[in-house]
């Protein structure tokens, strides 16, 4: 491919009432480091420097070229603010589709990763008639493991992911 070329893959919009779950972009790459620099991503791989959240960024982004769907931006309507990621993972390794979310500093505790995580779930089932999907979640994870709960997964098995234990949570069919 020469630097002209360029590959391209149109990322559905998807909308809730406060959110907008969208592409990800460059510009969002500077709320992804911070994020990926904080306690905050401990349970995904971080702490990490610039570069290797560089690396999760730019490896995320092209999911949705390789794979046809990813993680999508989440955007809060009222400030245009990034609020974190959520989506689609299907990963070299992973057993099968999972849902994931990760919401950023300043964020959490608003109902943004149920929100984001139900709209991906639904445009999941009933556009791409996906059948219903796991979230990898570590055992100490407990506020992702509330999300998975209330969102009405259920622990499915214990496994384990990249050497580290973890907890497949199968979410439920969703109805027509």
């Amino acid at each position: 491919m020469t630097a002209s070329a360029s590959l391209s893959v149109q990322v559905p919009v998807l909308e809730t009432q406060r959110l907008i779950l969208r592409e990800p972009r460059l510009a969002d790459f500077d709320a992804y480091a911070d994020f990926a620099a904080s306690p905050r991503a401990g349970f995904v791989g971080g702490p990490m420097d610039r570069m290797q959240a560089w690396s999760r960024f730019a490896a995320s982004t092209g999911h949705w070229i390789l794979r046809g769907f990813g993680l999508w931006t989440i955007e809060d309507k009222a400030t245009g603010a990034v609020a974190g990621r959520a989506g689609l993972i299907a990963h070299e390794g992973w057993p099968e589709t999972e849902l994931g979310w990760q919401i950023h500093d300043g964020f959490e505790g608003r109902g943004y990763a149920h929100e984001a995580a139900m709209a991906a779930r639904s445009h999941a089932c009933h556009v791409m008639g996906l059948p219903p999907m796991i979230s990898l979640i570590a055992p100490a994870n407990t506020r992702s493991r509330r999300l998975a709960e209330r969102m009405g997964a259920v622990i499915e098995r214990e496994s384990e992911l990249l050497g580290q234990p973890c907890l497949i949570y199968r979410h439920p069919a969703e109805a027509a």
